[in-house]
């Protein structure tokens, strides 16, 4: 079955509810099955992981990488291909997100690797790209990343890139733009591009891409600079100052740099070979050390390829997960040819699981289950006991998070932490002390990374400099980690369930996110999308924090959400809220998901909606649309990893947080207590 797709705000549900009964026999129909459904997706080892879909520049990005290390292969690159080729739009662009535009720098990847696949220019669907990507104004209008994968074969000119120098590995931690300025994620990815950029290598050119450019002949022409006394002038001006030190720098000083630089590299590389977990680092850390004599036969070297391997899920004959980012007919109309292969950005296993724990006590599921022990055993071997770069500003804290990948020891975060524990404290394990051990350090560690705010970010405390965003170099995505509303959210809930709600540094964490409330009523979303995931996480937080569920802030939120349900009943949020300027007209607007449908509700049942029509409406809605065989369809991208920039579809979301909403529907758990004083 299929969701209805009215985007309509404020509209009263019309289609039909499935099956008899009241809603509450529906919902546990619904839940039961779901259930059913998440218990078989376990891993024997006792994690979930669903598929991690982001764009096809992942894959593109992965060809380019093989076609420079020379270790390109046919099979490789015939089922890449195919799904490049499946996730192109009509109008021959490659959107960033489901439904979403067509993406200038994300087309010219996709082109390029569709090029190296033997798709010849001349073929209408490699025309249409091209046609379009000089429309918007050619190469020079793409990103820098875009623009660096393009000078490794010659296709642009390192000149006419901005400057970032190795010698930066050696600026302190107090000096504006010292690595540890940048968010982890830019961090690692910084670092090997500092060697790749002082090195400027170029490889051959397997052909042409004249027809990528408006003007080939002149494929960047002179633009102006902007005025000095602006912070845009003022970095354009550095850049140029960047560009002239290359030309004079000392010999013995860089190759010292670029010898610190590997040494960085190598010391964060995990046990399994990857870099921090996620694929970008992954990509440049291997050419930057390849540039610096590192054989591919090398340890180092063979363990970050094999790595990557494990980042590619493949869809035999078109059958895959329901609902990747486009839908099973389509999937199969691209494959029937042979197998496809997708690159994911990361792997969430540590978050899948926490979320599937959640959602499986929160339905009933005995707290003693086989999957919910094996879950908590499996978690309980995750946390992370050595320091990381975190420690880098917080020296004397004793580590205890826990991260979201398999493997990465180095940048554990916040909001694995909490929800990690959150879980842990629903499993009746049968060793409790072990538990309760690994719960205190998970505690001491995530207050001991508050920042100065009183709030969370993700992986550091504290990374909020405004200088880094402003680098020319920048210009994809954010580049550092303030705190955001729903990692705080997330930290204060558990606090509060580990019994510190009056705890001074959660209070103070609560007068921050009540400041952070939007005039609409609802919070913003940094990991998730957008409106409906900030505000689904902060009020479950703040009733659990203590607030009555008839404080004015929660009211607000209540009344927003009951504002932007659509007309079916379910809700939805479409990924161009995070666009500047289009808060207004998408904010809590889009076709209805499972996932946002599900945020929504548990805002709304912490704050003792459970009777309402908005939670009725909303509950019917997931009923209805679930699947036979328990699932959800969710082509939708509803996470982020760099708003608007970098979206994300997590395809175990829109099996969790339905499935916690219809648990905390039947049981009438997740509401604080009522207060009648407000805080």
């Amino acid at each position: 079955m299929t969701a209805t797709t009215d985007s309509g705000a404020g509209a009263t549900a019309t289609a039909e509810p499935r099956g008899d009964g009241s809603l509450a026999d529906r919902a546990e129909r619904t839940a039961a099955l779901a259930v059913e459904n998440l218990l078989a997706r376990q891993d024997e080892a006792g994690w979930w992981k669903g598929d991690l879909e982001t764009n096809v520049t992942m894959d593109a990005e992965d060809l380019l990488l093989r076609e420079f290390l020379g270790i390109r292969d046919e099979t490789t690159t015939r089922e890449a291909a195919r799904f490049v080729r499946s996730q192109q739009r009509a109008d021959g662009t490659w959107a960033t997100f489901h439904g979403g535009p067509g993406d200038l720098s994300t087309t010219i990847e996709a082109y390029v690797a569709l090029r190296l696949a033997g798709d010849a220019p001349h073929a209408p669907h490699m025309e249409r790209a091209s046609a379009w990507v000089r429309e918007q104004g050619g190469v020079v209008s793409s990103r820098v990343f875009t623009r660096i994968w393009l000078a490794l074969f010659g296709w642009w000119r390192w000149a006419d890139l901005p400057e970032m120098p190795p010698e930066m590995i050696w600026f302190p931690k107090w000096f504006p733009l010292n690595i540890y300025d940048f968010g982890c994620w830019a961090r690692q990815t910084i670092v090997p591009l500092t060697v790749v950029c002082a090195k400027r290598p170029v490889r051959a050119a397997p052909f042409a891409l004249d027809e990528l450019h408006r003007d080939p002949a002149c494929p960047n022409p002179p633009r102006g600079m902007a005025p000095a006394a602006s912070w845009e002038g003022f970095f354009q001006r550095l850049d140029r100052t960047l560009h002239a030190y290359r030309k004079v720098a000392s010999r013995s000083l860089r190759a010292a740099a670029l010898r610190s630089a590997a040494r960085w590299i190598i010391e964060r590389q995990e046990n399994d070979g990857c870099w921090g977990g996620i694929q970008p680092p992954a990509v440049y850390s291997l050419i930057a050390l390849r540039l610096l004599g590192y054989d591919l036969d090398h340890p180092v070297m063979r363990a970050g390829l094999a790595s990557l391997d494990r980042y590619t899920v493949r869809y035999e004959g078109g059958h895959g997960e329901a609902g990747n980012g486009k839908s099973e007919d389509a999937r199969s109309e691209h494959a029937r040819d042979g197998a496809m292969r997708m690159v994911e950005a990361c792997q969430s296993p540590v978050w899948d699981t926490c979320l599937a724990t959640i959602a499986l006590a929160d339905a009933g599921v005995p707290p003693d289950h086989p999957a919910l022990l094996k879950a908590a055993d499996w978690m309980l071997g995750e946390q992370v006991l050595r320091p990381g770069d975190w420690s880098v500003r917080k020296p004397q804290l004793a580590p205890g998070g826990w991260a979201f990948e398999f493997e990465n020891d180095n940048y554990p975060d916040a909001d694995d932490t909490a929800e990690v524990v959150l879980a842990l404290r629903r499993v009746r394990h049968r060793d409790q002390p072990r538990v309760d051990r690994a719960v205190r350090r998970a505690v001491r560690w995530s207050l001991g990374m508050q920042s100065r705010n009183g709030a969370w970010g993700a992986f550091d405390a504290d990374n909020d400099s405004a200088f880094p965003n402003r680098l020319p170099f920048c210009d994809f995505g954010e580049v550092i980690d303030p705190p955001s509303a729903d990692v705080t959210a997330h930290v204060v809930e558990m606090l509060s369930a580990e019994g510190r709600r009056d705890d001074p540094r959660v209070r103070k964490a609560v007068v921050w996110l009540l400041s952070e409330q939007e005039v609409s009523g609802a919070w913003f979303g940094r990991w998730g999308v957008n409106y409906i995931y900030g505000t689904g996480s902060v009020v479950p937080a703040l009733i659990a924090a203590g607030l009555s569920a008839s404080h004015p802030a929660v009211r607000r939120a209540v009344s927003w959400l009951e504002s932007v349900q659509n007309g079916d009943g379910g809700w939805g949020e479409d990924l161009r809220s995070y666009r500047p300027g289009h808060e207004r007209e998408w904010a809590g607007r889009g076709t209805s998901t499972a996932s946002q449908t599900g945020w929504a509700l548990l805002a709304l049942l912490a704050a003792g909606e459970r009777e309402s029509m908005a939670v009725e409406q909303g509950i019917s809605w997931l009923a209805r649309t679930q699947r036979e065989d328990g699932s959800w369809d969710e082509p939708h991208f509803t996470g982020t990893g760099f708003p608007w920039d970098f979206s994300i579809n997590y395809h175990l979301y829109r099996q969790v947080f339905p499935l916690t909403a219809l648990g905390r529907y039947l049981h009438a758990t997740g509401a604080g207590p009522v207060r009648q004083e407000e805080r």
